[in-house]
């Protein structure tokens, strides 16, 4: 933990926040690093999210969700699917894009690895990476969720981005310092992470929640969860 229980406490106009990761794109499936660049989602990735968002709008209260969405078109893509079935505007920020990678981004593991073999590991190993140029994780957090802060109040924000944002700002919101950063596992494409503030305190409630291909729902209609996609860069960052 980085600090006490009063100060890790962040305040937000809503006291539940679902943190949905964008569909597959052609690169998620090749194992290329995204960061800020923008591939669009792929035939698998429209699938994805036309089959989740009807799911997930079913637990949301009826017209007091408000949807915000990285502007990136992978995320808002999904996003879109999600509002046209809640009837609800959805909200483009800047502020919610992935994780700048720097030098990393448009390459897939295998040139990483050969090119740039010591930020790789360090990577891997959960550690912040050095001389990769893009953005510092601390700024990664503040920014997404300064996002969040200047949404209108409501029960419960869906916000719609990506994975390594989602993995900066679960950090924050649970007060983890960077020795617990694979604490929690990355989410597949579009998964979720759902938290709640409860007792003064955010907590997580599910974790990498969403639907298999063949679209099952456990007996008390929870999406099972899809497992991660082999070679997904855009997850563990």
């Amino acid at each position: 933990m980085t600090g006490s229980a009063e100060a890790a406490v962040v305040h937000l106009p809503m006291q539940r926040l679902v943190l949905w990761r964008h569909g597959r794109t052609e690169w998620n499936a090749t194992g290329r690093f995204q960061g800020q660049l923008d591939p669009p989602l792929d035939a698998e990735g429209r699938r994805q999210a036309s089959r989740v968002a009807p799911l997930l709008a079913a637990g949301l209260p009826a017209g007091q969700t408000v949807v915000v969405s990285s502007d990136l078109s992978r995320a808002a893509e999904t996003a879109a699917s999600l509002t046209a079935v809640l009837g609800v505007p959805l909200r483009l920020d800047p502020r919610l894009r992935e994780h700048g990678m720097g030098c990393w981004e448009g390459l897939n593991r295998e040139e990483v690895v050969a090119r740039y073999p010591e930020q790789y590991a360090d990577w891997v190993a959960g550690r912040p990476v050095r001389n990769r140029g893009g953005e510092d994780a601390a700024h990664v957090a503040t920014r997404a969720l300064a996002a969040l802060a200047d949404l209108p109040p409501s029960p419960l924000a869906v916000a719609v981005t990506h994975g390594g944002t989602v993995g900066r700002m679960v950090e924050r919101l649970l007060d983890l310092g960077p020795e617990h950063r694979r604490l929690f596992g990355p989410l597949g494409n579009c998964a979720w992470t759902e938290l709640a503030l409860q007792g003064g305190r955010w907590r997580v409630m599910r974790h990498n929640t969403s639907v298999e291909h063949r679209g099952d729902v456990r007996g008390d209609g929870v999406a099972v969860a899809e497992p991660v996609l082999a070679g997904d860069a855009d997850a563990v960052v």
